[in-house]
């Protein structure tokens, strides 16, 4: 039989944490401080460690969060539970998840969901103060990937027919890489860092590629990609372009461009690139 005394304190425990919160893992997986308020959610000062845990669900319903959010390396099939802001970096990578519903509205950070079962970037964040990684999951398209990535954003290993979606800027790489694309169409306007389309997609165009480049472009491993269509970039991109896997010089593109109209097809299509 309980005393009253553990009776007592039973009660006192129940009325301080009325959505009966497992404290001990909430204390363990919070690296700072913690508030919980009166409808059960719960806000963080400082970073949240749910990763390798091989959790089937996140276990807590967050609201903001100030720091990072680590809930990669599970078995999660759904984000609910996750922080509506994240001040710094997002990873669900490397679970289960087929949606990004429930993930948070604002990151200051990176959001990486690379290598899930995702199909539709739905729930993504509009915008992201870091990089943006949806690479290793069944993308069929880009819509909803959010309107500006500070850093960087990786879309590879999907099975992306077009880049409609895609982000308008991106201020470092953009990686397309492993994809079934036939041309560029609905790519960034602006990359500041390499623009990557190389290896196992199925380019003849470069339609639709960036205006702005700001590093190298890498589109070799596209055998029915004829060397004409550089002549579409060679003003956009800043760094090189690599057509093969040793890069083409910009003067001999544009000399070759301004050539072109006195050369037959077939003699532009032999020269040495």
């Amino acid at each position: 039989m309980k005393s009253l005394e553990s009776i007592y304190n039973s009660i006192l425990l129940e009325a301080q944490n009325p959505n009966n919160i497992d404290l001990n893992l909430l204390k363990k997986c919070v690296d700072g401080t913690y508030t919980i308020n009166d409808d059960g959610s719960i806000d963080v000062n400082g970073d949240v460690n749910l990763n390798n845990k091989k959790l089937a669900k996140i276990p807590f319903k967050f609201r903001n969060v100030s720091g990072g959010f680590y809930c990669h390396r599970n078995r999660l099939t759904s984000l609910e539970g996750a922080p509506n802001t994240v001040g710094g970096n997002f990873c669900c990578n490397d679970n289960q998840l087929a949606s990004l519903e429930g993930a948070p509205n604002t990151v200051g950070g990176g959001f990486y969901c690379y290598f899930n079962q995702l199909t539709s970037l739905e729930g993504a964040p509009n915008n992201v103060g870091g990089g943006f990684l949806c690479d290793h999951n069944q993308l069929t398209s880009l819509e909803y990937a959010p309107n500006t990535v500070d850093d960087y954003f990786e879309c590879s290993s999907n099975q992306l027919t077009s880049l409609e979606g895609a982000p308008n800027t991106v201020g470092d790489n953009f990686y397309c890489t492993n994809n079934k694309l036939t041309s560029l169409e609905g790519a960034p306007n602006n990359v500041g860092g390499n623009f990557y389309c190389y290896d196992n997609n199925q380019l003849t165009s470069l339609d639709g590629a960036p205006n702005n480049v700001g590093g190298d472009f890498y589109c070799y491993d596209n055998p029915n990609l004829s060397y004409t269509e550089l002549f579409k970039i060679v003003d956009n991109v800043k760094g090189n372009i690599y057509y093969s896997s040793l890069y083409t010089p910009e003067d001999k593109i544009r000399r070759d461009r301004d050539v072109k109209e006195t050369l037959k097809d077939d003699e532009l299509g032999s020269l040495d690139v």
